[in-house]
């Protein structure tokens, strides 16, 4: 479904009484990318962060498969992600790509999507006040979803998706939990490519086959 025609299909649900997301309902994958493409809307209208942000150019919501068993989250969209409206695009997202190819999967067979869905200023790490005002369409983009496992990628995702103030050091590597689906925390892309040593690749790896052997179960 077109931007537009979400928008449209949005404003009139809501003049009819008509929740955006149906609760506890499972939908078909067509059914999942409609709600995202309404999520989508109603977030750019509403979001109480991004609506008052400034210095970024677009939005950032998500992509991939709506049906997909696996969800990568990350923290926020940089330079090349804003430009193009889709997360993970830069040298992080290359990183990103290769690191699924090397679990056996390919970009479109995961989501992708981040805690906040504008560009904070000059990349910067966003806020916990800017994650809490973002995320609830990150949550609610979760639950459209549904998938079996979710990976955090970094710290300010973990810590939201996770409720914890515990830094991704310690928290890398153990499975936690958001509404009954697994999560895995590990460390971002990006900071893997700015310690790109034996140690750090190889706990990163560490945590994926982790992941590939939660979703065989």
């Amino acid at each position: 479904m077109e931007h537009r025609t979400a928008q449209l299909h949005l404003e009139t649900s809501k003049l009819m009484g008509v929740d955006f997301i149906p609760i506890g309902v499972t939908h078909s994958n067509q059914d999942k990318q409609t709600l995202l493409e309404e999520l989508y809307v109603d977030h750019d209208a509403s979001c109480p962060h991004c609506t008052n942000a400034t210095g970024h150019t677009n939005t950032v919501f998500g992509t991939g498969n709506p049906d997909s068993s696996l969800m990568f989250i990350g923290e926020a969209p940089g330079m090349e992600e804003d430009q193009q409206g889709i997360p993970f695009v830069g040298a992080a997202g290359k990183k990103l790509d290769q690191i699924i190819e090397a679990m056996g999967l390919c970009r479109a067979d995961v989501y992708i999507a981040n805690t906040l869905k504008s560009r904070p200023a000059d990349n910067r790490t966003p806020t916990p006040d800017e994650v809490a005002a973002c995320g609830p369409f990150l949550k609610s983009q979760i639950e459209i979803i549904a998938p079996s496992v979710i990976v955090t990628l970094g710290s300010p995702a973990s810590k939201y998706i996770l409720e914890t103030t515990t830094g991704i050091t310690k928290l890398r590597g153990t499975w936690g939990t958001y509404n009954g689906i697994p999560v895995m925390p590990t460390y971002h892309p990006a900071y893997l490519l700015r310690n790109y040593t034996t140690e750090t690749r190889s706990q990163v790896w560490s945590d994926m086959k982790q992941v590939i052997e939660k979703l065989s179960v």
